[in-house]
């Protein structure tokens, strides 16, 4: 079984003044794929807490996967993919290439996300949007792969060649 992390960039969240409907969006698509939420955090828009988050359900609990939600536009608060690429090792473009393409059918601005996707460990780390509906666009766009992905990251599986 896949186990994923979740961790929701949002001062107003990590201040309890808001609810982080876009995490439970992702803790509901993750769970319709068969997969198991671990652990599901929310912090300030400060890079040391994301990274420390991240470092934290990647190397700690060991989890398959991380979606990030939030931080990923122009605001000067938005540094959700800084604080990603300080942590991965390695980087996966085609996640957010194909999420942006995905969205760019719905929405113009969805040229405007600075999302980014990459592997710490045996860990894959995807930044996500910060509203629900754009939650949900996004993973319908690469929820199908990320599995065949995981496998091959932790050794599961060696092949990626169709049969």
């Amino acid at each position: 079984m896949i186990t994923v992390g979740i961790i929701t960039a949002s001062d107003k969240g990590a201040a309890g003044e808001r609810e982080d409907k876009s995490g439970a969006a992702v803790a509901e698509l993750a769970a319709g794929m068969g997969w198991a939420v671990r652990a599901a955090d929310i912090v300030p828009d400060e890079p040391e807490a994301l990274r420390a988050k991240m470092i934290y359900q990647a190397d700690t609990l060991g989890l398959d996967i991380i979606f990030t939600t939030g931080g990923t536009g122009f605001s000067p608060r938005d540094i959700t993919p800084e604080a990603t690429l300080a942590v991965v090792e390695r980087l996966a473009p085609g996640i957010p290439e194909a999420m942006r393409l995905e969205s760019m059918k719905i929405t113009p601005r969805a040229m405007l996300s600075r999302a980014v996707a990459g592997i710490r460990g045996r860990t894959l780390i995807i930044n996500l949007p910060g509203s629900p509906k754009a939650v949900r666009e996004c993973l319908g766009a690469v929820l199908p792969a990320l599995a065949h992905g995981v496998e091959i990251l932790t050794g599961k599986s060696g092949e990626c060649g169709e049969s």
